[in-house]
């Protein structure tokens, strides 16, 4: 895909990601991989503003990419290397969608993961989606800490924060986000009951084989 497609693309999601209600206002982030870096939604510009040229180029170490489709000089995301280091850890990943959803991050101002209370917790590829400790928001100790979290997954909780969710596209990462917030909302009601029965290692495995033989959910693009 051609640079100004991606990053047409990418503006298109930004705002989807906030229509959807999983994200508000100017705090969520997304990127996108280039030859030789990576797109990032720019600093505190609302998405209803947001034009393709507005997007961020920068290499994986930060630094400014010549860019054809960008003329605009914004300043990047202040998680610029959340997304940055993701994408230097997991070469199979294209998209980092980076949100503040309602749910999800209330579970993680507990300190607390998405067990495998439903089936659908293995969208994010595993048997639960974790949740990283908490570090300050923009530095390498988040990011790091993000990237062990996501080890084997398609989604994360940041503690006090809020969720990272992955893709091999921007529509992936964005329909995983998605769940991870649905799912999020269905544990914390779930749990007004006592803590909810989990499922077993191997009826999550009987899932995962389900989604492959599907390509169902986090198998899919």
């Amino acid at each position: 895909m051609a640079e100004q497609q991606q990053r047409q693309q990418l503006v298109a999601v930004a705002r989807r990601m906030n229509a959807s209600g999983i994200n508000q206002g100017t705090s969520g982030n997304l990127s996108v991989r280039i030859e030789g870096g990576m797109l990032i939604t720019p600093s505190s510009l609302p998405y209803e503003q947001m034009q393709p040229e507005d997007l961020v180029a920068l290499d994986l170490a930060g630094e400014p990419l010549p860019a054809a489709g960008g003329t605009a000089g914004r300043r990047p995301s202040s998680e610029w290397r959340l997304h940055a280091d993701i994408l230097a850890s997991r070469p199979e990943i294209t998209a980092v969608l980076h949100c503040h959803s309602i749910h999800a991050t209330a579970l993680a101002c507990h300190g607390r993961a998405i067990p495998p209370f439903h089936y659908m917790t293995a969208v994010a590829g595993g048997d639960d989606i974790r949740c990283a400790p908490y570090a300050t928001f923009g530095t390498s100790e988040l990011s790091q800490l993000a990237v062990q979290a996501l080890e084997g997954r398609l989604a994360c909780l940041l503690a006090q924060h809020g969720q990272v969710a992955l893709g091999r596209s921007l529509d992936q990462a964005l329909r995983i986000a998605i769940e991870v917030d649905t799912l999020a909302q269905m544990y914390l009601q779930a749990l007004q009951l006592g803590e909810p029965p989990l499922l077993s290692a191997a009826q999550m495995a009987a899932v995962h084989q389900q989604f492959r033989s599907l390509l169902y959910g986090a198998a899919a693009d």
